[in-house]
């Protein structure tokens, strides 16, 4: 933890709680901070699987602080306040704020005085701080990444009630290991540590895992070799993407991190709502046929934004998606300046058949039809969507 940090902090081996990745670590930490019917702030856009990781079996709610494009998506202290007052207004127990540190979906990191800021309101509140920090590795541009720990260490005086903080961190990004099923909770709280070791068991790490990845990771050398090489490779293709984008008049949002990228299509909608962005979204699942996720699975406020991962592919892959993007992008418009021209129009069908024709496909036409019938239809929702009550197997086992 400490290196990835650039070795700006030091962790106490005995505030370490071990769970089964990032998502057991992130609900053990809610069991441990709050009650059923209880609340946490959460900037937006946010991880889309968090009402599930956070919620479905402790009972919490999760209370949006809405961030928009404006300021590209920062979390200010007035946002922050709002939220906190509508909660309380409508007598809801609000028991911490969580964030994600760098951000998933934004890709982007928080300054100092950004997380300064947070952890001030938070002790001005009373309530607690977790920083889900799982992306810390995978900054690859300015600003450098900032761990809540380092304002710990920095502010460690009588004001400052460390006792709210909590962090947590997986293997799983920063070291590419999200097999292994290793997270962390580091908390400042020694009745969190003491409760939170009791409540490991449900999610325990087996030791031949940790003996495997203590052995690894003592390597020092190989370790800051991964680190460097994974964060200049990261570099390369965010460049690469976002240039093959802005070809195409997809500006470029400015993320230093993570592994996916937050494009703007809102001028893709046929309307500024979110059954526009549905809309666009079943097409290009279906017939651009690429995984994208839609900002409103991450409770994003405007519509339009949609994630997109680029770095769990080869060179070739990322070509065939860049390929497929500019051909829709570019039929899309040729489309919408036909059907705006006395000149005549031209049907939907017209213009899906000429951008399909100018794809070319980097694996064999066999590979698609044996996989045809798993593509996802547009009658089921995105894996990264939110999920309906009623959907929730917790429900359903009532």
């Amino acid at each position: 933890m400490s290196k990835v940090r650039g070795g700006r902090v030091k962790f106490d081996p005995k505030r370490i709680l071990m769970s089964g990745g990032a998502t057991g670590a992130n609900e053990l930490i809610m069991f441990c901070l709050a009650d059923p019917g209880d609340a946490f702030l959460v900037p937006t856009p946010y991880y889309a699987a968090y009402p599930r990781d956070l919620c479905w079996r402790t009972g919490l709610q999760l209370i949006p602080v809405h961030c928009d494009s404006s300021n590209n998506f920062k979390i200010t202290r007035e946002a922050l306040e709002s939220s906190y007052k509508k909660a309380k207004d409508d007598n809801i127990n609000v028991k911490g704020l969580i964030i994600t540190n760098p951000s998933n979906p934004l890709g982007t990191s928080l300054d100092h005085d950004t997380l300064k800021s947070l952890v001030s309101f938070t002790n001005d509140k009373n309530i607690h701080l977790v920083c889900d920090e799982i992306y810390a590795a995978t900054v690859f541009d300015s600003p450098r990444f900032v761990s809540v720990a380092e304002i710990v260490q920095e502010m460690d005086d009588s004001s400052l009630k460390k006792e709210l903080i909590h962090i947590v961190y997986s293997l799983s990004k920063d070291m590419g290991f999200p097999g292994f099923r290793v997270g962390i909770v580091y908390s400042y709280n020694d009745t969190v540590v003491n409760c939170g070791r009791k409540m490991s068991s449900f999610g325990l790490i087996s030791s031949q895992t940790q003996h495997m990845l203590a052995a690894m990771l003592s390597d020092d050398e190989f370790v800051d070799n991964f680190l460097k090489k994974n964060s200049l490779r990261l570099a390369k293709r965010h460049e690469h993407f976002a240039k093959g984008l802005e070809e195409i008049n997809i500006k470029r949002f400015p993320s230093n991190a993570g592994l996916f990228y937050w494009m703007n299509l809102s001028t893709l909608l046929k309307e500024q709502t979110f059954d526009a962005e549905m809309a666009l979204w079943r097409v290009i699942i279906n017939e651009v046929k690429l995984n994208v996720s839609p900002g409103s699975s991450f409770n994003c406020l405007e519509p339009g934004w949609f994630r997109v991962c680029f770095a769990n592919m080869d060179d070739e892959t990322v070509e065939v998606a860049l390929n497929r993007i500019r051909a829709f992008v570019i039929g899309n418009k040729k489309e919408t300046t036909t059907n705006n021209s006395s000149r005549g129009k031209k049907s939907v069908v017209e213009v899906k058949k000429r951008w399909q024709q100018n794809l070319r496909l980097s694996f064999s036409s066999s590979r698609i039809l044996d996989h045809h019938e798993n593509v996802m239809s547009p009658h089921i929702l995105s894996p990264h969507s939110p999920i309906p009550a009623s959907s929730s197997p917790l429900v359903q086992a009532t």
